[in-house]
């Protein structure tokens, strides 16, 4: 009788050649490699926030609105990369994703248009209420929204236009095509 090792118990086997099996092929349980870290589970649960395939449009909206609310939590300007994350443009192309043409590829061109004097009303904004929204078709629909903003007297009227990908990677998914003022709100320029 030859012994086999099959997960953690021993097997007996009748022998059918003069040379022992053990000789010629061996496997335990512990001989095979994991290739999933010990804390897989818990990193998955841990993803970076951004676009599900669960969110209807408006909700995407609500959850951008969110972060942008609590921008600066849990780190400085978390809230500009979730808005980055949900963003719909091509980053290796110009995108009128804030109204004018811009090279929005870096993250920190666009963070830096949030902080521009007409979508810092986003940034830790105190009150908002939906004015209108409106589904243009069944893969395009849009909400305008009105800001208070943290500093006196800042009100701002926002249009967020989500896009739902049809095919490709993010099939399915919500993504922002582009938050535009309801004002000139580039009229005195931006340095990105």
């Amino acid at each position: 009788m030859e012994t086999l090792c099959l997960g953690s118990s021993l097997v007996y086997a009748p022998s059918h050649s003069s040379k022992p099996l053990s000789h010629r092929f061996r496997a335990c349980a512990a001989d095979i490699p994991d290739f999933l870290s010990a804390d897989w589970l818990e990193s998955r649960r841990k993803r970076p926030f951004g676009p599900r395939l669960s969110f209807s449009a408006e909700e995407a909206v609500t959850y951008q609105l969110d972060a942008l609310m609590f921008n600066d939590q849990p780190r400085p300007d978390y809230g500009i990369e979730v808005m980055y994350r949900f963003a719909g443009f091509d980053p290796f192309e110009r995108s009128t994703y804030f109204g004018p043409f811009f090279d929005l590829g870096q993250f920190e061109r666009f963070r830096r248009i949030f902080h521009h004097s007409s979508y810092r009303v986003l940034l830790g904004h105190r009150e908002r209420k939906i004015l209108s929204s409106l589904n243009v078709n069944e893969n395009c629909y849009k909400q305008r929204v009105w800001i208070r903003g943290a500093r006196p007297d800042e009100e701002e009227v926002f249009q967020f236009t989500m896009v739902q990908r049809v095919g490709g990677s993010w099939d399915g998914y919500w993504l922002t095509e582009s938050v535009l003022h309801d004002g000139d709100s580039f009229s005195g320029g931006v340095a990105y």
